[in-house]
């Protein structure tokens, strides 16, 4: 029992980051020369306040592993939102309000049905003109949705006259921090008494600032190489005139499937919705891909009419999936449909793979 536990202690103390080694928590937390948000003090001197700040700090201090990604994905998306702030003079802070709401992951989601970097909900997206339905969801493009949350946050900055009340108000609504301000007869942050999550959020962006505009003092010694790079990529327009498999677009582009999906997380699900589409790609892979996409969906288009099973008296989705010898879930995709979608008889499926009956 000894030596497990004496195992289990070197293992934490090897995974700990410098700074609880080298320094002392008590002087992790400390705060030198004052702290700010957006250029607005943040007042130390109450000890409410300070512990607020310090429990924020020392939550995040005490996820290592997760500090670091936020370190490491910043040299990936950080130039996009630095570069939308600056675009409408806004202060650099708020590009730390993303990583506090999703840790700059654009799949992050919340039970309440936020999603993205900058953690909207649907409705806010679709007002502030993202498109969010089955097929696409922009919040999930760092390119597409920063833009909509910069304006978002200059409306309630516009409101409020405060960017530390907006970001409250980003993240409990405005109609909410309104009533508590008349309610409560202030309008200082710092003294609302707001929903537990409001209270936290702006002391959760300031330890995100702390740590990443500083991180060798957290004992986050990084090197160039150790960051991710910035996504690089060439976009092209693609006319589709019915739905087309994304992978058809990885096959004319040379990659993966897995690659098409990861430059273009707004769209969702195998297929792309008829229209005029933009498609990020691999770079270098533009030249000459409208040409190469033609023949492939033709090619497709060709196939596909060799590989139509018509549906039969008695059959059912896993009988037909079994006969062809076929994942039951590729032939969901294949045709679009749920499990428990119901098929009739003449019906027609797609079934790629392999040889199958003609059309009749």
């Amino acid at each position: 029992m000894l030596r497990a536990l004496s195992i289990v202690c070197l293992y934490v103390i090897s995974v700990l980051p410098a700074w609880a080694q080298d320094i002392s928590l008590l002087e992790a937390v400390r705060v030198k020369d004052g702290l700010t948000f957006c250029g607005e003090a943040v007042p130390l001197e109450s000890p409410q306040v300070r512990e607020r700040f310090e429990k924020e700090m020392l939550l995040a201090l005490g996820d290592s592993p997760q500090a670091l990604l936020w370190i490491k994905r910043a040299s990936r998306y950080m130039p996009v939102i630095e570069e939308n702030l600056k675009e409408n003079g806004m202060p650099a802070d708020l590009k730390y309000l993303a990583v506090a709401e999703s840790a700059l992951r654009p799949h992050a989601g919340s039970p309440k049905g936020a999603m993205g970097f900058w953690q909207l909900m649907p409705e806010t997206a679709r007002k502030y003109g993202l498109r969010v339905d089955e097929f696409v969801d922009e919040r999930r493009n760092i390119h597409l949705c920063t833009p909509a949350a910069m304006r978002i946050l200059l409306s309630l900055h516009e409101q409020f006259s405060s960017w530390t009340l907006a970001a409250a108000a980003y993240n409990m609504g405005e109609e909410g921090l309104a009533a508590e301000m008349l309610e409560q007869n202030t309008r200082d942050y710092y003294n609302l008494y707001l929903p537990l999550e409001t209270q936290r959020f702006v002391f959760r962006i300031l330890a995100v600032k702390m740590i990443l505009s500083n991180p060798k003092r957290y004992g986050y010694d990084i090197k160039p190489e150790d960051l991710y790079q910035p996504l690089i990529f060439d976009t092209v327009s693609v006319d589709c005139f019915q739905e087309t498999p994304i992978r058809l677009v990885a096959q004319a582009a040379g990659t993966f499937f897995k690659t098409i999906k990861d430059l273009n997380p707004h769209i969702r699900g195998h297929y792309l919705q008829p229209g005029h589409r933009q498609i990020n790609l691999p770079p270098g892979k533009a030249d000459g891909f409208e040409a190469r996409f033609l023949i492939v969906v033709n090619k497709h288009r060709d196939v596909l009419e060799t590989r139509i099973y018509v549906v039969h008296e008695g059959d059912s989705l896993s009988a037909i999936a079994e006969r062809f010898e076929v994942p039951l879930a590729a032939l969901l995709i294949w045709n679009r449909i749920g499990l428990n979608d119901r098929i009739h008889p003449g019906d027609r499926l797609g079934i790629y793979p392999g040889t199958v009956e003609p059309i009749k």
